[in-house]
């Protein structure tokens, strides 16, 4: 699901110069459509997510087949991610108007002169785990300790990873790391012990084949980094708030009732992605829940302190140089 790091970088690097020319005469994209309250027409939007289609986008599916994005006088198009179209790239380029991306993604873009910021934190607590076979006798990181595992290289499973194994005061070295993408027969096979997923979808998918698993939660290393995250650019706030007012809380609304409909929510999908599994999404969008709800925050939610901890381990890890002024990163200005 995830990419390589130093296509990551080259990635951001493309992005300012495009800001330079879309962000200079500081203009929002175009739209197809008027405004709702100007002639009644629906005003066009893109959302451009952080990956293929899937349950883990199952709040903008269910905003769009419920008419909430509608009732806020917006025509939603939402595209597929992915390597070939990465969200930062896409929005910072001025041609779409939101984006789905990691958040440690937001703090790295910042800094390399990217102007967007997050507008919301859907997976308020990270999907990511690693896991091994059950017959493995693998269950906490210490036991990773002379045994190949498998990494995604770039993104955010990349630094979880690594600031669990930071946090658990395990030296690197220590541990054989094998670069992986999203073939999971090396774990299947025995070539690596552990491998780096997603609760909702990796680790599903292997047991849907009949197998047992041992997770290593981040949390058990006091390790929890947001992780998909809405955000648009600088210029869209400044020129149209209202606009991104109206998406963000009918995006909010279509994740409050995904929450309540977990399985009707899942089958939203299946419009968007021909080649889904209605069980698969189902499982994915259930074991979502979890994840999604906000503890004493209303939905969406950002806090201050969970943002300094992500920017203190991208920092320590060497992935961000310098601390980026985090009134800038994010805003709930528009959830609230």
């Amino acid at each position: 699901m995830w990419r390589n790091s130093k296509k990551s970088l080259f990635i951001v690097l493309a992005a300012i110069m495009l800001v330079a020319t879309a962000c200079g005469s500081n203009q929002a994209p175009a739209s197809s459509g008027a405004s709702n309250g100007e002639t009644g027409e629906l005003r066009k939007v893109v959302l451009r997510l952080k990956w293929i289609h899937q349950a883990q986008f199952a709040g903008y599916y269910t905003a769009v087949e419920k008419g909430f994005y509608k009732e806020a006088g917006l025509d939603v198009e939402i595209r597929p991610g992915g390597a070939d179209f990465p969200s930062v790239q896409m929005i910072a380029s001025g041609s779409e108007h939101f984006g789905v991306t990691g958040a440690d993604q937001i703090l790295m873009a910042r800094e390399k002169g990217v102007p967007v910021q997050a507008l919301s934190a859907v997976y308020r607590k990270t999907p990511f785990v690693l896991f091994s076979l059950k017959d493995s006798g693998i269950t906490k990181m210490e036991d990773l300790i002379g045994k190949k595992v498998g990494v995604k290289l770039g993104g955010n499973e990349e630094l979880t990873y690594r600031a669990m194994v930071n946090s658990a005061g395990i030296e690197a070295s220590k541990i054989e790391e094998m670069p992986v993408k999203y073939d999971m027969s090396p774990l299947l096979s025995g070539q690596v012990a552990a491998w780096p997923g997603y609760v909702i979808n990796e680790m599903l998918a292997v047991q849907e084949q009949g197998h047992e698993v041992n997770v290593i939660q981040p949390g058990d290393y006091d390790i929890n980094f947001y992780a998909d995250t809405l955000f648009t650019t600088e210029s869209i706030i400044k020129n149209d708030p209202e606009m991104v007012k109206s998406f963000v809380q009918a995006s909010m609304k279509g994740w409050e009732y995904a929450i309540a409909n977990p399985e009707e929510a899942a089958e939203f999908g299946l419009k968007y992605g021909s080649k889904l599994n209605l069980e698969h999404e189902i499982g994915m969008m259930k074991a979502s829940v979890e994840l999604l709800e906000p503890a004493n925050l209303p939905l969406g939610k950002m806090d201050t302190a969970a943002w300094s901890e992500l920017q203190k381990s991208l920092i320590d890890l060497k992935f961000l140089k310098e601390e980026q002024n985090l009134e800038d990163v994010f805003t709930n200005e528009f959830i609230e």
